[in-house]
Order: structure tokens, then C-alpha cells, then sequence
């Protein structure tokens, strides 16, 4: 009995280590997005090769929650909700590690911006930005409280993000028609705003697998205001 007691309580423990490693690779890839806008804003190089740099240390921890996750299925043969979450899990902790690779892919562009005057101030880029690491935060306390209200209320924030990279494209078009030198520039701020836009999207994404993990509905087609609360 008391084995089996002590089996009961490490398989606990191994399922909240893995909801604590998913909250801490939040916390790092919030850092990462606001560090590669704050390169980008105060024009930054250096610490835009940081935030290159230590995509390595999110993706080692990426491999370890997925280990973490295939081991408990492989070994406790996990039933019913405790499957649901570890499947969930995974996926999230997928979407978490490609928007790591985003910020790096941001930076990235800071660097090729940097070699150039500045085209305009950077207002709305800076607020997509703030929005999608507040999505990314929401959608991981969604998933620790099995908060469904939350995490659809983080689906309806994916439509804010997409009007704001829409009204950027829009200001960026007219100063390329306006004036053909600023071209490139405005692609690489168009690029860099798509991939905020695609940020939003993965934190959407994350709300959409704590939906299914709280309800067992899919919900990655729907609108919020269809899902059965």
C-alpha cells in the first residue's frame, strides 16, 4: 500500500514539474519577445545577439518537456484527463519553442534594420507586441487553472493583433509608394510584423489545446463565442 502510495505521489509530482517547466519556458519566451522589440525600438544590436544566442538554452528546455511528456506516457500509461494533458502539453510546448524561433527571427531583421536610417517611430509594432506576450501569459494560466472563459477570451485577442499588422502593411505601402528608397526598409518592418501577427497566432493556438484539455471539444475552427462554456 504504501509503495503504491509513493508511486501515486512521484507521478503527481512528475505531471506538476511538467506544468512548472511549461511555465517557466513562458517566462523565457516573454523575455525573448520584448527583448527583440526592445532591440528593435532602441535600435540594439547587441542585445539583439543575445536573444539570438540564448534560443539555444529555450530550445534545450523544449527537448526536456518533451522527454518529460513521452516518458510519463510510455511508463504511467496515463488514462482519461491526465492523457489529455500530457498530449496537450506537447503541443504546447511545440508552440512555445517556435515562437522562441520567432524572436530570433526578429532579431534577426533588427540587425539587417540597424545598418540603416530609421524609417519611422515604431508605435504600433511596440503594442502588437505587448498584446501578444499578454496572450502568451493568459493562455498559460488558462491552462494551470483550466480556465475556459480565459483561454477564449485569448482567441478573441488573436483579432486585435491581425488589425494592427493589417493598419502597418497598410502605412508601410504608402511609404513605399510614396518613396521607393524606403523599400526595403519596409519590407524587413513588414516581415517583422508578420511574425508578431504569427506570435498571436501560436498563443491562440496554446488556448485552443486548454480548451480541448478542459472540455475534450476541438475548437481550432471555431469562433469563441461557439464554444460550449
Amino acid at each position: 500500500m504504501d509503495a503504491t502510495r509513493h508511486t501515486s505521489r512521484q507521478y503527481e509530482t512528475e505531471l506538476q514539474e511538467v506544468t512548472e517547466n511549461l511555465l517557466y519556458l513562458g517566462t523565457l519566451i516573454e523575455k525573448a519577445i520584448a527583448d527583440s522589440i526592445q532591440a528593435l525600438v532602441e535600435r540594439d544590436p547587441d542585445l539583439a545577439r543575445k536573444v539570438i544566442a540564448y534560443d539555444i538554452h529555450i530550445d534545450k528546455l523544449d527537448y526536456e518537456i518533451e522527454e518529460k511528456c513521452i516518458r510519463l506516457l510510455a511508463l504511467r500509461q496515463p488514462a482519461a484527463r491526465d492523457l489529455r494533458f500530457i498530449t496537450t502539453a506537447i503541443k504546447i510546448n511545440g508552440h512555445l519553442e517556435r515562437i522562441g524561433d520567432m524572436a530570433v527571427k526578429i532579431c534577426e531583421k533588427v540587425l539587417i534594420l540597424n545598418e540603416e536610417p530609421q524609417l519611422k517611430p515604431y508605435i504600433d509594432l511596440p503594442r502588437m507586441a505587448e498584446i501578444a506576450r499578454q496572450m502568451i501569459r493568459e493562455s498559460l494560466d488558462a491552462l494551470v487553472h483550466e480556465d475556459v472563459d480565459l483561454a477564449n477570451k485569448v482567441r478573441d485577442e488573436d483579432e486585435t493583433v491581425d488589425n494592427l499588422n493589417e493598419q502597418i502593411f497598410r502605412e508601410l505601402l504608402t511609404f513605399m509608394m510614396e518613396d521607393p528608397r524606403t523599400i526595403h526598409r519596409s519590407l524587413l518592418i513588414m516581415q517583422i510584423s508578420k511574425t508578431v501577427e504569427r506570435i498571436s497566432d501560436h498563443a491562440k493556438g496554446i488556448a485552443d489545446m486548454v480548451v480541448y484539455m478542459v472540455t475534450g471539444k476541438s475548437v481550432r475552427h471555431q469562433k469563441p463565442e461557439d464554444v460550449f462554456r
